[in-house]
């Protein structure tokens, strides 16, 4: 280590961008291992059951739960953009993997870094839809006449849509695969070279499209769980249905996305105001541990759309055992399946 403090310091106070991304390669070489280990196991579950899971959920939306209703229509597009997501998981499974080589060229860098940054947000956004179309039904449920016609959902959807696209095309400038000892390396956002831009940029777009967000879904929960709690006439079924889905909307909020905002800004802070090395080694751990929680709400809102309808339940566990029998029984036609009155809405 002594023979590498002129190194380090000569770093520290050079304003060079490769100096600092070279003390923060030395100052992070420590969880290399870990990182080769824990963010494969943990994409890769992730990937099994998102992928298998939200296809599932594609085919019911589709074919299975027609007329749509308006949480529907979120739903399905909630469904979309974690399919996006989920289809570039196995070329960040095999980087990091592969002990952050990238070898698939600079168009699959940018697109696996871009289409985690707008699933992310686009997610926030629709399940923030979600969440305020809820508290007009009912805490305002005679304003909420207007509100809950299919066409205001279909805007709100196009919206956040286009909003989630323009908020993230930046990332296409900042990110480029970089050559560091001999292997080329798809940096994500935070270790871009360009800190001072980049900071700037997270700032913005972690208080405009997550912050603000996360202050609206807790507000409008909490009054939704308070309208319940003090409404003479509302079934307890109904209050019990409504605080599960407050808490695992919440849960998605406070457990998948906010640690990831947090360390990141954090991780970025420490780019430009220098700390000890070791100071920065646990707080890129904890960046490290964080991503694939943000990842992980592609497999939460598995749990969302069950809690949300009875015919999604229903429509899967029928499909479950309509695939069940035709193991079984290879001749079964699945006609009582097709039949069912269950997916009416």
């Amino acid at each position: 280590s002594s023979v590498l403090m002129p190194f380090l310091a000569n770093s520290i106070l050079s304003p060079h961008p490769l100096s600092i991304f070279a003390v923060h390669v030395n100052c992070t070489d420590d969880i290399h291992a870990f990182m080769k280990s824990y963010l494969p196991a943990f994409y890769g579950v992730i990937f099994f059951i998102g992928f298998l899971g939200n296809i599932m959920a594609l085919w019911v939306y589709t074919f299975k739960m027609r007329p749509w209703k308006s949480s529907t229509v979120i739903m399905f597009n909630l469904a979309c953009t974690d399919l996006l997501y989920l289809i570039s998981l196995p070329f960040l499974i095999h980087y990091y993997a592969n002990g952050e080589h990238w070898v698939f060229g600079d168009f699959l860098c940018k697109f696996i870094r871009f289409t985690f940054q707008f699933n992310l947000y686009s997610s926030i956004l629709f399940l923030t839809c979600f969440s305020i179309f809820r508290y007009f039904a009912i805490v305002h449920p005679i304003r909420c006449v207007l509100v809950r016609k299919k066409g205001w959902v279909i805007v709100a959807c196009c919206a956040s849509w286009l909003i989630s696209l323009l908020a993230v095309s930046p990332i296409n400038y900042f990110i480029t695969p970089k050559n560091h000892e001999n292997k080329s390396m798809c940096l994500e956002l935070s270790r871009s070279d360009d800190v001072d831009v980049i900071r700037w940029y997270v700032w913005l777009l972690s208080g405009l499209a997550f912050f603000l967000p996360l202050i609206t879904v807790s507000l409008c929960y909490i009054a939704i769980i308070y309208t319940l709690a003090t409404g003479l006439h509302t079934q307890n079924r109904y209050k019990r249905k409504a605080r599960n889905l407050a808490f695992l909307l919440l849960l998605v909020f406070y457990v998948c996305f906010l640690p990831f905002h947090v360390f990141r800004i954090i991780q970025i802070e420490l780019r430009i105001h220098r700390v000890r090395c070791d100071v920065e080694t646990h707080v890129h751990a904890m960046y490290v541990v964080s991503k694939p929680m943000a990842a992980m709400n592609t497999c939460c809102n598995l749990l969302i759309y069950a809690v949300i309808s009875d015919n999604f339940q229903q429509a899967i566990q029928c499909l479950l055992r309509w695939k069940s029998s035709n193991i079984i029984q290879p001749r079964a036609t699945g006609t009582d399946f097709k039949k069912t009155e269950i997916f009416k809405l």
